[in-house]
């Protein structure tokens, strides 16, 4: 109660002194919080990060990265790095996710949006430059995959590896990795999911890009088309990503001249982000008490098996997926 006070202090200074309405606008998987606050009739959101747990410089520098990339992001117009605040522009309240799912099965309006957001993705992506960002290299990429043995089997299941076991593990993280490193580098907002996009003018909003790194091209493509939060039909995901595909080739953008390897590149891509979400959601639980995010699991428990039945380098995987899970292996098609 009393940082909230300190931060309603220090808004009101930023805007003219007056008392301010301030209420709860956002929270995340982090310990930032964001509240709006309305002064003179115009909204405005006050990001609260404290300093011992965050820190504000990223979302600073990434916001004049990508505002400079010509995306809607949003304007820090007042910052106090040593109490961890920032008075933002206001991108509004509707997510993607919101207006997606108010929509449905309206597939008008995801292909609006969709197709917006692969014009944003790829204007970020042509700034793209080497030593800008934090590389999103073998040992970050790791790390996120080690959250999938340590917080989703041993903690969530329950389950310790036997040594064979772990040896799949292994060998399928080290196909993996191989396929990721190999692809070509941009920026990668890291994040680029129906939760962090906001219908706004123009679209996207984009928010939460405080985490950004130079790294492999179909990620992000594979945050939102694999999104853990709402999911679509394979021909849907299909038709949007070969869109993408298409503009980022007549941008220049180092994607392959074959759709069929860059297909298999974001499905690769896809299953590391899934084994590293299923480890953040088990974390999330477990040490933090955050339930939220449970119900969400198997829609990526779902994407994970699916891409392992498609590619006999990660069938082992599938089949060690069915023993930690009590399932028979079933019968798939293999590309």
């Amino acid at each position: 109660m009393e940082r909230l006070q300190a931060l309603q202090d220090w808004a009101a200074r930023q805007l003219g002194g007056e008392s301010l309405d301030i209420a709860p606008a956002s929270a995340d998987a982090s310990f930032r919080r964001y509240f709006r606050v309305t002064a003179k009739g115009r909204d405005y959101i006050v990001m609260d990060a404290p300093p011992a747990h965050e820190d504000c410089r990223p979302f600073i520098a990434v916001a004049r990265l990508f505002a400079d990339a010509g995306v809607h992001v949003p304007q820090v117009l007042a910052q106090d790095l040593d109490q961890g605040f920032l008075l933002l522009t206001d991108l509004g309240n509707t997510t993607y996710l919101s207006a997606l799912d108010e929509a449905a099965p309206d597939q008008g309006v995801a292909r609006e949006l969709y197709l917006a957001s692969n014009d944003a993705l790829i204007r970020i992506q042509q700034a793209s430059r080497p030593g800008v960002l934090p590389e999103y290299d073998r040992a970050l990429l790791t790390r996120e995959l080690m959250l999938f043995p340590e917080w989703y089997v041993a903690k969530h299941l329950g389950v310790t590896l036997n040594d064979d076991q772990q040896a799949v593990l292994d060998t399928v993280f080290g196909r993996l990795l191989a396929n990721n490193l190999a692809q070509p580098q941009v920026y990668v907002h890291r994040d680029w999911h129906s939760r962090n996009l906001m219908v706004s003018d123009p679209n996207p909003g984009i928010l939460d890009f405080q985490d950004a790194v130079y790294g492999p091209i179909t990620y992000d493509l594979a945050s939102i088309y694999r999104d853990a939060y709402i999911q679509w039909d394979e021909e849907l995901q299909l038709d949007w990503v070969i869109r993408y595909w298409e503009k980022a080739r007549a941008a220049r953008l180092p994607v392959p001249d074959d759709f069929g390897a860059f297909w298999r590149d974001f499905e690769w891509m896809g299953a590391q982000r899934h084994l590293k979400v299923l480890g953040i959601f088990a974390r999330l639980y477990h040490r933090d008490g955050k339930d939220g995010y449970l119900k969400d699991m198997p829609r990526v428990m779902g994407y994970l098996r699916m891409v392992c039945e498609r590619y006999d380098e990660l069938k082992q995987l599938l089949f060690l997926l069915d023993a930690l899970q009590d399932k028979q292996p079933q019968v798939g098609y293999t590309f």
